[in-house]
């Protein structure tokens, strides 16, 4: 049935996007339109999976090859993935506007559109697999995409920073394929839904626990978890603009839904014990990527470190684990990666109009002072980063603290707010440097640059967020009333 096939849609359309800009190579224009046709098609297919699970009341289940789960590859819409996708292909759409309008020689190499749009095939099918091994085979297509998109960066160090993430995210990888065999091991099985009804039933298994942490390491390294996140700031600080805006926003995105589905779904019984893990990480990682964006001297490493503290209070979110919790760490993660997708891409603008392209404040201080536009965009992306309205981050910050009061724990409350107050130093701090301050030189801005037309959608989009917020915080309640009965994944995976 086509409804069934909403699932695998979204996968499909990218990946066939791929091949076709592959064999494109030698019509950059042409090829660029295709990746974006692509990109808008698959978008579109999100979309229509999300209406079409919100409004049937139940997952969207395909099994492959018409065998009968737990051993088919199976793919689960829910609310959950279907949200997920739509936010992630939301901010890689515009990561193809972007690229189309960059000024970076990495956009017109032959491979770029068809590797990006791969990045894209990966995270949404790890994101809508319904089992753990084929996450893995999504996760390292991602990852390989990834790592190649950085290494040819116009940036000099691009090539270091592939290799310190290929080498990071192999650990992870082994990290994951011990987590894999302990549950194979123990149950054999690797469908998380058959997984969700086996371990409760049998919860001594010697393995579980190992696997457990196993795969929760795995996680975090994805997300750059303190103290898993020493890779991220070189990554993203290197790739080029519109490679790490999506790498920054919402490929990080994949441990959030791994670590919700890990609580609310695989491991119930043992999620008291991972979410206060996860409180005491994310505190931590608030207020370290919080001081050391303040300390850092590049655009883009600061919004790298903000990545680490924004990853934080979503992680408390989850932590506290409450149906209204859970709602707050969803729409903090979809208002996060438009947020930081639009930041990034600023950086990157104004380093493209600098003298000589970096995104230092030592280079770019004074080079806003030709581009008021921009600096209109970042002073609303700054609030929207620190928390203050009419921003969708508003809507963020409030309900995360909001459901901090119902938890009662006021100690990570006050951390969040010192985290919160260290956001608007460091965003102040830059934006003042680059569109107050003189520039040191006599040397001026560019006449040119990257275009703005990506982060402005983006921008508008934060805008509309925080003045109508009611869709998106609709869904998310919805969504965590879904967490909250994991028997109907189960279910409508495995049927009975």
């Amino acid at each position: 049935m086509l409804h069934d096939h909403l699932t695998v849609l979204p996968i499909l359309i990218p990946l066939t996007g791929a091949m076709i800009t592959l064999m494109l190579r030698q019509t950059q224009r042409l090829q660029a339109g295709c990746a974006l046709g692509s990109m808008l098609m698959s978008l579109a297919a999100s979309a229509w999976l999300t209406v079409a699970v919100w409004q049937g009341a139940q997952p969207i289940v395909f099994h492959s090859g018409g065998w009968s789960p737990p051993f088919a590859i199976t793919l689960v819409g829910d609310l959950l993935s279907a949200v997920f996708v739509l936010m992630s292909q939301l901010v890689l759409t515009t990561g193809i506007i972007y690229a189309m309008g960059s000024k970076d020689a990495v956009v017109k190499y032959p491979t770029f559109y068809p590797l990006f749009l791969m990045l894209a095939t990966s995270l949404t099918g790890a994101i809508l697999t319904g089992d753990l091994f084929n996450m893995y085979v999504f996760a390292e297509l991602m990852v390989i995409s990834g790592t190649v998109l950085t290494a040819i960066s116009d940036d000099r160090y691009g090539t270091e920073a592939a290799y310190k993430y290929f080498y990071i995210s192999l650990t992870a990888s082994f990290f994951m394929l011990f987590a894999i065999g302990s549950f194979y091991v123990c149950y054999g099985t690797l469908n998380m839904a058959d997984l969700a009804e086996r371990i409760p039933l049998d919860g001594g298994q010697p393995l579980l626990l190992p696997g457990i942490g196993f795969l929760m390491a795995t996680f975090m390294v994805k997300s750059a978890v303190f103290p898993f996140h020493f890779w991220q700031p070189d990554f993203h600080t290197a790739a080029s603009t519109s490679v790490s805006a999506m790498l920054s926003s919402v490929v990080v995105k994949l441990g959030v839904y791994g670590f919700l589905r890990m609580t609310t779904l695989l491991f119930v019984l043992q999620a008291p014990v991972i979410r206060w893990i996860l409180i005491v990480l994310g505190v931590a990682g608030v207020i370290f990527g919080g001081l050391s964006a303040v300390g850092t001297h590049n655009a883009k490493r600061m919004l790298a470190y903000s990545t680490l503290a924004q990853i934080g209070f979503i992680l408390i979110g989850i932590g506290w684990g409450t149906p209204l919790a859970i709602a707050a760490a969803i729409v903090f993660t979809f208002n996060h990666s438009l947020l930081k997708a639009a930041m990034l891409m600023l950086a990157g603008y104004v380093a493209s109009r600098a003298p000589v392209k970096s995104a230092a404040f030592d280079v770019v201080t004074g080079v806003g002072k030709s581009i008021p536009a921009a600096g209109a965009l970042f002073l609303i992306g700054s609030l929207g980063l620190a928390g203050i309205p009419p921003t969708n981050g508003f809507i963020s910050k409030m309900m995360l603290f909001h459901s901090g009061i119902d938890a009662a724990d006021f100690n990570a409350l006050l951390l969040m707010a010192i985290g919160s107050l260290l956001t608007l130093v460091y965003t102040n701090r830059a934006f003042i440097r680059i569109w107050w301050q003189r520039p040191p030189g006599s040397t001026g801005a560019k006449p040119t640059g990257d275009h703005l037309l990506a982060p402005a959608i983006l921008i508008v989009l934060v805008l509309i967020l925080g003045l109508w917020a009611e869709p998106l915080v609709h869904v998310a309640r919805e969504t965590s009333l879904w967490l909250d009965r994991p028997g109907l994944y189960i279910q409508a995976v495995l049927g009975g």
